[in-house]
């Protein structure tokens, strides 16, 4: 998923929703050998909503038990309290109970595939620039007010394995290396940083495949000019994934490519069928973007689902509207990409700073820019109860997969 700055409701009787998360098409049940631990943060939140049939309901099922869902995706892991795409992220959202976990791959100056959120991305990612690595960056941290650019393909990989993971986070007027990679924000934590382990595609699929959970990679956008490179063309780097995945022996079942190129996911469903027809299409609708990114049109997406584009993700502030009567309802925008026959993924829950309601949120609560109907943090409950039961969603990427969890078992969601 790309970065961002950082309703009346249905009966509260139906315990099950339309979608992948309820599917059984494939006759299997949801891993349950790991042991859910969801922490306190659910409950925190449930305790918190106003009195109402959404509370009484999720009230009911503190007790669990809570087993794993689909429904649960873990976006980069766990990146509310983990470094974004570490093992120890990982670990984390498996033990919420994510039923797939994301790695964002890129790659590096030898060709390997690996786990960030971007090509250039080290320098908040990751120590680097207090490393003699930093001598390697496209351009080097070098004093106060610099603007390093740190990329994995500055890297061979056996360079990228020295690097430890943080949080996503600089201080650009820092007059020390040390001090730039400072900067987490007041509502993340640096608690979980002792240790941020740095991973391969192999590496995660191979984790996920002991945690007992799916593959959702995504294919980054990199640098036209190393990309054919390193890979001779945008295709042979779609393929590559699609190599590493044969060749740790993955159920094409249990993998959910992503890309915002829509050119990669065409590429899957032609060149990998049994892959690419559970590839999902990220849509880059931005309307906070200089200039907006449009949505797209009836016309167009009625054309990207003949092309056989089955799984669409729009940002959930997409799919969501504040009414006149302060509900939180489903946009015109998800009714268009329902009726197009998509099946819809949403990111990115847990994303933004809820504390002081949707007004303040950025980006992922834009729906609301007033903060009519989401006004704490427990309010984000609200925009999940819409997102599942009115526009259906298969699942949303989340950065604390206990709060999808919880709210996923408690409805009955596999």
């Amino acid at each position: 998923m790309r970065n961002r700055p950082i309703p009346v409701l249905l009966a509260v009787g139906i315990l099950s929703l339309p979608g992948a998360a309820t599917r059984a098409d494939d006759g299997r049940e949801p891993d349950t050998a790991q042991a859910i631990q969801l922490g306190p943060r659910p409950f925190y939140l449930v305790d918190g909503m106003d009195a109402g049939p959404l509370k009484d309901r999720l009230s009911e099922c503190k007790e669990g038990p809570f087993r794993r869902t689909d429904f649960s995706i873990g976006h980069r892991g766990a990146a509310l309290q983990f470094p974004e795409h570490s093992k120890e992220a990982y670990e984390a959202g498996a033990r919420m109970g994510a039923g797939i976990v994301e790695c964002d791959t890129t790659f590096t100056a030898d060709g390997e595939l690996v786990c960030r959120h971007a090509e250039c991305d080290l320098h908040t990612t990751t120590d680097i620039v207090a490393t003699p690595l930093n001598a390697k960056c496209s351009v080097p941290w070098s004093g106060p007010g610099s603007s390093p650019r740190c990329c994995t393909s500055d890297l061979t990989l056996a360079e990228f394995k020295t690097l430890r993971a943080k949080m996503d986070a600089s201080n650009p007027s820092a007059t020390t290396a040390e001090g730039y990679l400072g900067g987490t924000p007041s509502w993340r934590t640096d608690l979980y940083t002792g240790r941020g382990t740095l991973m391969t595609l192999r590496e995660s699929i191979a984790l996920n495949e002991r945690n007992g959970v799916k593959h959702t990679p995504e294919l980054k956008e990199g640098d036209p000019t190393r990309i054919a490179h390193v890979f001779g063309s945008q295709s042979r780097y779609a393929q590559k994934m699609i190599d590493v995945l044969v060749e740790a022996g993955v159920d094409p079942r249990d993998v959910f490519l992503q890309s915002f190129n829509k050119a990669d996911v065409l590429y899957w469903l032609q060149a990998a069928p049994e892959f690419g027809q559970q590839a999902v299409y990220l849509d880059s609708v931005d309307p906070t973007a200089t200039p907006p990114v449009p949505r797209l049109t009836v016309a167009e997406l009625r054309q990207l689902r003949r092309q056989g584009v089955r799984f669409f993700a729009p940002p959930m502030p997409a799919l969501l509207y504040v009414d006149a009567h302060d509900d939180i309802v489903p946009s015109q925008y998800a009714l268009d990409i329902k009726a197009a026959g998509f099946k819809i993924i949403t990111w990115t829950f847990e994303r933004a700073d809820l504390r002081k309601g949707a007004s303040q949120a950025g980006f992922y609560y834009h729906f609301d820019p007033l903060g009519r109907a989401v006004k704490k943090d427990s309010d984000m409950y609200k925009a999940l109860d819409v997102l599942a039961r009115k526009v259906g969603i298969e699942g949303i990427f989340t950065d604390w997969p206990a709060t999808v969890t919880y709210y996923a078992n408690c409805m009955g969601l596999r």
